[in-house]
């Protein structure tokens, strides 16, 4: 396909993301994927996909406008993490501007924030901040799985460089910015997930936390193997609840595609 008929754009770097990469890449469906970071490219670099060109760099709202008005994109697809707020609001908004037609791929949640509330040893609050202000109430310690962008609110709690485990992703701008913080030495542990039900119990172990800090990050994201770890560690599990949002499931988002532009591509 030349390049000038790619009208499809997809803002991937997240398990659903890399899954509709993969279909488009199957279909022979050619369009643009956009990922935040070199390493979110380098993943999908790995699986050797045809009839995608990929893109890495953060875009603002006015970037995104830009490039939906240059590529003359049709319809933009959004796989971005369920916590990236702003991140959704700049595309949405970049959307509408250009009156570019666009769909949520939504993760697949296992359990309400209201069913997980109601759980022995789970709390759940509605932003790292107001978690983080609950734990500095508490004693023992915490391993924190939320990521590295937010490692700041918990600077706030007491002895945190003592307390504190951060788990984060194995990037230099990860490491470069828990260890900025305060975090490192035993007390930063950089690692790719989603992990296994026994890598989360051997951490726990191994970190002693009675507090197991995670966002409620659905199947992909391996929430259910935290919960059962937490319980089997007997650690309370702090959970940052996902935002309410409105969307489509990845096989409702595959299917759209190909109704609206696999025909086209195969002509």
């Amino acid at each position: 396909m030349r390049e000038k008929e790619r009208k499809l754009l997809l803002f991937a770097g997240t398990t659903e993301g890399r899954m509709l990469a993969e279909y488009l890449s199957k279909k022979r469906i050619a369009c643009y994927v956009s990922t935040a970071t070199e390493y979110g490219k380098s993943l999908l670099q790995e699986e050797q996909l045809s009839d995608i060109i990929i893109l890495a760099g953060r875009m603002n709202e006015e970037e995104i406008k830009t490039f939906l008005t240059e590529k003359k994109i049709d319809c933009v697809v959004d796989a971005t993490h369920p916590f990236a707020k702003i991140v959704t609001e700049n595309i949405v908004n970049a959307c509408k501007e250009t009156q570019t037609g666009y769909i949520r791929c939504l993760r697949e949640m296992e359990t309400s924030s209201e069913d997980l509330a109601g759980q022995e040893q789970v709390r759940v609050f509605e932003s790292v901040r107001e978690a983080a202000e609950f734990l500095s109430t508490t004693e023992g310690k915490i391993l924190i799985t939320t990521g590295s962008k937010e490692l700041k609110e918990y600077t706030k709690i007491g002895n945190y460089q003592e307390r504190c485990f951060a788990r984060v992703l194995s990037t230099k701008a990860a490491m470069e910015e828990s260890v900025r913080l305060g975090f490192e030495g035993k007390h930063l542990i950089a690692m790719q997930g989603p992990f296994s039900e026994e890598m989360n119990l051997a951490l726990l172990h191994q970190t002693r936390a009675r507090y197991f800090v995670t966002k409620e990050s659905g199947k992909a994201g391996g929430f259910e193997e935290k919960l059962k770890a937490a319980k089997k560690a007997g650690a309370v599990l702090i959970v940052i609840g996902r935002p309410q949002e409105r969307g489509r499931s990845v096989q409702e988002v595959c299917h759209f595609i190909e109704s609206n532009f696999g025909k086209k591509e195969q002509e």
